[in-house]
Order: structure tokens, then C-alpha cells, then sequence
């Protein structure tokens, strides 16, 4: 098992929590509660859920953002470029946005992580049967 702080710089952390009233499902508003769970400052979940909506909204639109717009987004934003950089790449470290041909897009890598750990866990952790889950 790799620790945090030995984890590559494309690894993202998420919190996890124990509680049932901490589920994302119960929350008002889970797409925020997805992002406090990925950033620790409340500023930067807020950013991160406003370019993933950009991502959003351009994918449906048939524009996807493109990665030469990063300047625009970054005023769009209020961040400087490290900022900037750093939250795409905790976005693309947990899969939920890609980067392919230039595009940004979003992605379901992150579903379908947490759906094989989920199966994982029920499976061989817990022992129990897959169609029970």
C-alpha cells in the first residue's frame, strides 16, 4: 500500500465518511459535498465544481474546452496558473474529467473505480456474494 505522501503526483485523495448523515446522497447539495471530499479548502471545492460545470456545459454544447483556453478559465476563475493546474490535476488524478486530443472532458473513470472497489470489497474482503450487493 502506497502512503499519501509517497503517492505519484496523478494520485488524488478522497475523504471518506463514516457517518450515514455524511452521505453525498443525503446532502443538499452533493455535487459540493464531492468536492469538499477531493479538496480540503472550501474556496477550492468551489472552483472545482465551477470548471467541471465549464467542462460540462461545453461537452453539451458540442465545444469542448480546449486546453489552449486555460488562460481564459484561469481569469474565469480568479486562480493563478499553479492553482489552476493543481486542481485539474486532482480532477484528472480522480478521473473525473479527462484530457484527450486537447479536450477536456468529463469522465467515468471515477464511477466505475469506486463501483470495482465497491465489488471488490463485498467480494473478497467481506465475503459475501456479488448479486447480494
Amino acid at each position: 500500500m502506497t502512503s499519501v505522501k509517497n503517492a505519484s503526483r496523478t494520485a488524488t485523495t478522497i475523504k471518506i465518511r463514516s457517518k450515514s448523515e455524511g452521505s453525498i446522497t443525503r446532502s443538499r447539495d452533493p455535487y459540493q459535498e464531492l468536492m469538499l471530499r477531493l479538496f480540503q479548502e472550501e474556496a477550492t471545492a468551489s472552483r472545482g465544481r465551477r470548471f467541471l460545470s465549464m467542462v460540462e456545459a461545453r461537452q453539451k454544447a458540442g465545444q469542448p474546452l480546449r486546453v489552449e483556453e486555460w488562460k481564459q478559465v484561469m481569469d474565469n476563475l480568479g486562480v493563478s496558473r499553479s492553482a489552476f493546474y493543481a486542481m485539474r490535476n486532482k480532477l484528472l488524478g480522480a478521473g473525473l474529467i479527462s484530457n484527450r486530443s486537447g479536450e477536456y472532458k468529463l469522465s467515468g473513470v471515477f464511477s466505475r473505480d469506486l463501483a470495482d472497489m465497491a465489488r471488490w470489497w463485498w467480494t473478497a474482503v467481506l465475503n459475501n456474494d456479488l448479486d447480494d450487493l
